[in-house]
């Protein structure tokens, strides 16, 4: 029954220019192969947490479940100076322990925004993470009076089968939190609520195919969907793109996860045609102010990070016995896409 669902989902899909990759064997060196999980944590760098995390405490009852100092492993893990320290807070939705937000307050080092003033056209730096809710516009009107502000007002759209409401709110540094209210057919993945837990996470980037092809080739992850369609007629756009401009204006994503079917762990990468911005690629690490990375636990970590090597992959950060609060003593090393943003990996047992 799961087959010919998938299957049916996929021919949906492909009717609306949506391509799906087929379900094929976990093989040794994907994602799957190697138990990739999907993310359990946005890792996010702020000049103070209150800020920026009232709006998941207040509108979405996100629960604080782990706060203190940041070990000095994680300070080395990032080679940040000597003269650095920092602290955590560490934010899960309701009845939910990934897809958390882990937010990270650093002192002592100089830092500035990932993607100052930067517009959905930019390139580099994550842009969102991806939330659902059970009401965009009351979260949207929430989200105003507890000083964030939005990318434009709350759209609605189709999407393959699905009826959607979607906001892009912005908070501190520029960090967005993109919002989806499934509308039909009704959500029943996971508890959804006013702010669910984060299920993926968008960068904007200069080449799709490249950048999706580094997650499937070189990641081993599986594609849920590849899209180049626009509506043919003007439409409201949830990146502040000006309405007359929307047919011409091409955004093209795909988003992939370490293993399908799946509701989380997603990464997904689009690009906008159209409009020429900036690349914050050289600012995408810390100890910068934003979205840094998702980190994915691994099951088999040993495979899949020789895995990686035997690819050529080179590891823009990596160590062993690094403490982290809330996870444990774990190995981790992070990627760099061809765009500069980075991902995680890290140990879970075998």
């Amino acid at each position: 029954m799961q087959i010919k669902l998938i299957s049916r989902c996929r021919t949906l899909l492909a009717g609306f220019g949506i391509l799906v990759s087929a379900t094929a064997p976990a093989l040794a060196g994907t994602a799957a192969g190697s138990q990739v999980e999907p993310w359990a944590e946005a890792l996010v760098s702020v000049s103070e947490f209150g800020p920026a995390t009232r709006l998941l405490r207040y509108a979405g009852g996100w629960r604080l479940v782990n706060s203190g100092e940041m070990d000095s492993s994680q300070l080395a893990y990032w080679r940040l100076d000597e003269t650095a320290s920092g602290e955590f807070e560490l934010w899960c939705a309701p009845e939910a322990d990934t897809g958390c937000i882990r937010f990270i307050r650093l002192s002592g080092v100089e830092q500035e925004p990932i993607r100052p003033a930067a517009r959905a056209w930019d390139t580099g730096g994550i842009y969102s993470i991806m939330v659902r809710s059970d009401n965009v516009p009351a979260l949207y009107d929430q989200a105003l009076k507890l000083g964030w502000w939005a990318e434009s007002p709350p759209i609605r759209f189709q999407f393959g089968t699905s009826d959607l409401r979607n906001v892009v709110l912005t908070g501190p540094h520029g960090i967005h939190l993109a919002v989806y209210e499934r509308i039909t057919p009704d959500f029943t993945a996971f508890p959804v609520g006013r702010i669910s837990q984060g299920f993926n996470s968008m960068r904007m980037v200069r080449d799709r195919p490249v950048a999706r092809d580094f997650y499937r080739d070189m990641l081993g992850f599986d594609i849920l969907f590849d899209s180049d369609r626009e509506p043919a007629e003007p439409a409201f756009s949830n990146f502040g793109i000006p309405f007359n401009h929307t047919p011409q204006i091409v955004r093209a994503a795909a988003a992939l996860q370490p293993e399908l079917p799946g509701e989380t762990g997603r990464i997904e990468v689009m690009q906008i045609t159209g409009f020429t911005g900036h690349d914050h690629s050289d600012k995408a690490s810390l100890p910068n102010l934003g979205i840094i990375s998702v980190r994915y636990p691994v099951r088999d970590f040993a495979a899949y990070r020789e895995s990686l090597k035997a690819k050529g992959i080179a590891f823009a950060y990596e160590a062993q016995d690094v403490v982290i609060s809330g996870i444990g003593s774990v190995d981790l090393f992070a990627v760099r896409d061809p765009d500069g943003n980075l991902t995680e990996f890290y140990s879970a047992g075998e």
